[in-house]
C-alpha cells in the first residue's frame, strides 16, 4: 500500500520543525513575560462539552470520534433495531427471504440523535471551551486573576486549502476572573512585542460585539444579533453583495439592511468611526457601553507604546463565534501575497457558565501558528541561524574504532558543557563521507581524529563555513566553539 495521509494535515521535517519552534520559543517567552503560566488540556473532549459552544457553523465543524473498541460489532441489535424503526424510514423493500429493508435517517434532528449513539467523544475545535472547562473543574485551586497560556494542535473538518488545515496548533493567551480592559492593553502589548520579534508587519483589527449588539437594536433585529454578526464576519470573503444575500436569506428586512449599508462602507481614521458610530448608536445603551469600551482602548494605546503592529477598528468584525462578548480582534500579515488571518481573540463574559460557573469573565487571543509559519516563510523572515537543518555545533570524525571510542569521551566532555555535539558512529575508510554528512546536516564544525591526534591528546578542527583547519587541543577547542 502507498503511504499517505489525511488532506489538510502535514508531515514536518527537522528543517521545518526548526522555524516551528523558533516560533513557538518566540510566542511561549512573551506569554511567560507577560506573567501567563503553562497548561495542557486533552486532545478529546466530550462531544457534549464541545457542541453548542461555536454556532451552527462551528459544530459541523468538529471532528467526532467513533466510540472506541468493537462498539459497532452490536449494531444489529435489539436497542438498535428499536432506535432505527423510530427514527429511519424505509426507502427500499425486501424482495428475497430473509433480507432486510435499506433505510435513511429521516429528521436533522435524529441524525444528532443517532450521532449520540455512536460517538460519545470528540477532538478539541479550540482551545477556549477546553480551557472554560478546566477552569469549572479547577476552580477551587486557581488563583484569580487565572492567566494561562496553551500551546496545542486542533482539529477542524474544514476543506483544506492554503493556509487552511484541519489539524493546526493554537498558542493561546487567557486571562480570566476579570473585567478591567487593562488585560486587552497588556494582549496588545503582547501582539506587539510577539510580531516585531517575528518581524512580520501586522495589521491589527478590532471591534466590540456590544456594538454589533447595539447595532441589530437599532435595526429592530435584536433577535437576529447571530445571523447578522456571521453574514458581516463574511464581508473579506464573500464582498458586500454576498452579506446583503446572506442577510435576506436570513430574513433581515431591506429597510434594516438598507440602514446598515453604511456602517459597512464605513472608512477613515479611528476617530471618524468612532464618532459616526456615536450617532447611529445614540439610544442603544449596550451600543453606547461598546463605544465606551473602544475609547478605552484608543485612548491608551500610547502608554503601550506600539510601534510594530497598526492597530484599526473595524465594525464589519465579528468573530463568528457565539461566546464573544465584549472586544475582539484579529490580525492579518501585512505584507505580501498571502495575507491571512494570523491571530483572533476577544472577551467572553460567561463562558465558564454554560459548565456551572457564573460570572467569571475572561479574554484571551490565539496565535495561529501554521499561517505565522507560511506568512514567514513566503517573506523570507526566518533567521539565518534557524534555517539550518541540524542544531549540531561539532561532529566527531575518526578514522577507526580506537578513534571513535575515543571521539565518545570528547563528545561526553562537550555535551557536559552545553555544546551541541557528536560523532560519526560508524568506521568508514573515506573520511570524505564524513564530511559530506556534516555538510548535508550544515553541521558548522568537523574535529577530526586520528592516531597521530589520539597520541597528542589533540585533533584537527574544520570550519565547514570558510574552510580554515588548525589543530587544537580540548581547551582551545572548547574555546573556539563557545
Amino acid at each position: 500500500m502507498k503511504p499517505s495521509i489525511p488532506r489538510g494535515t502535514r508531515d514536518f521535517g527537522p528543517a521545518e520543525m526548526q522555524k516551528r519552534q523558533y516560533i513557538f520559543n518566540t510566542l511561549k517567552t512573551n506569554f511567560q513575560l507577560f506573567g501567563y503560566a503553562p497548561i495542557e488540556t486533552p486532545t478529546m473532549e466530550n462531544s457534549s462539552t464541545l457542541m453548542g459552544k461555536y454556532g451552527d457553523e462551528g459544530d459541523k465543524l468538529i471532528f467526532k470520534i467513533l466510540n472506541s473498541g468493537d462498539y459497532l460489532a452490536g449494531i444489529n441489535n435489539e436497542t438498535f433495531e428499536k432506535f432505527r424503526k423510530k427514527k429511519f424510514t424505509p426507502v427500499s423493500n425486501p424482495t428475497k427471504v430473509g433480507e432486510k429493508p435499506s433505510y435513511v435517517i429521516s429528521t436533522h434532528e435524529n441524525i444528532n440523535e443517532f450521532t449520540k449513539q455512536i460517538s460519545e467523544k470528540a477532538l478539541r475545535y479550540d482551545l477556549t471551551v477546553p480551557f472554560a472547562r478546566y477552569v469549572v473543574m479547577n476552580n477551587h485551586a486557581l488563583t484569580y486573576p487565572f492567566k494561562r497560556y496553551q500551546i496545542q494542535p486542533v482539529w477542524r473538518a474544514d476543506k483544506p486549502q492554503k493556509g487552511r488545515y484541519r489539524e493546526f496548533y493554537q498558542c493561546d493567551a487567557d486571562v480570566i476572573g476579570s473585567n478591567s480592559l487593562v488585560n486587552e492593553l497588556e494582549l496588545i502589548a503582547m501582539m506587539d512585542k510577539s510580531f516585531a520579534e517575528l518581524n512580520i508587519p501586522v495589521l491589527v483589527k478590532f471591534n466590540n460585539r456590544k456594538i454589533l449588539s447595539g447595532i441589530a437594536e437599532i435595526l429592530n433585529a435584536s433577535d437576529k444579533i447571530i445571523d447578522i454578526t456571521v453574514a458581516i464576519d463574511k464581508l473579506d470573503k464573500i464582498g458586500k453583495d454576498g452579506v446583503v444575500k446572506e442577510l435576506q436569506e436570513k430574513g433581515i428586512s431591506d429597510s434594516a439592511i438598507k440602514q446598515l449599508e453604511p456602517l459597512i462602507d464605513l472608512s477613515g481614521t479611528n476617530e471618524n468611526k468612532v464618532n459616526t458610530l456615536k450617532t447611529f448608536l445614540a439610544t442603544s445603551e449596550v451600543g453606547k457601553k461598546g463605544i465606551e469600551e473602544i475609547e478605552f482602548l484608543l485612548n491608551n494605546l500610547n502608554t503601550l507604546n506600539v510601534k510594530h503592529i497598526t492597530v484599526e477598528l473595524d465594525i464589519t468584525l465579528a468573530r463568528g463565534l457565539n461566546y464573544y462578548t465584549g472586544t475582539i480582534f484579529e490580525a492579518k500579515a501585512n505584507a505580501g501575497t498571502f495575507t491571512p488571518s494570523i491571530l483572533g481573540g476577544g472577551r467572553y463574559d460567561d463562558l465558564t457558565g454554560i459548565f456551572g460557573l457564573k460570572g467569571l469573565s475572561g479574554v484571551g487571543i490565539s496565535f495561529g501558528v501554521d499561517r505565522i509559519y507560511d506568512v514567514m516563510e513566503e517573506l523570507n523572515l526566518f533567521p539565518e541561524a534557524v534555517n539550518k537543518v541540524s542544531t549540531t555545533k561539532i561532529l566527531l570524525a575518526n578514522f577507526g574504532e580506537a578513534e571513535l571510542i575515543h571521539c565518545i569521551g570528547i563528545v561526553s566532555k562537550l555535551r557536559a558543557l552545553g555544546i551541541n555535539a557528536e560523532v560519526y558512529p560508524d568506521v568508514v575508510k573515506k573520511i570524505a563521507k564524513q564530511f559530506e554528512y556534516a555538510d548535508k546536516k550544515q553541521i558548522p564544525f568537523v574535529a577530526v581524529v586520528g592516531s597521530n591526534e589520539m597520541a597528542k591528546n589533540t585533533m584537527m578542527l574544520k570550519n565547514m563555513t570558510t574552510g580554515n583547519q588548525e589543530e587544537v587541543d580540548f581547551d582551545k577547542l572548547v574555546e573556539v566553539l563557545k
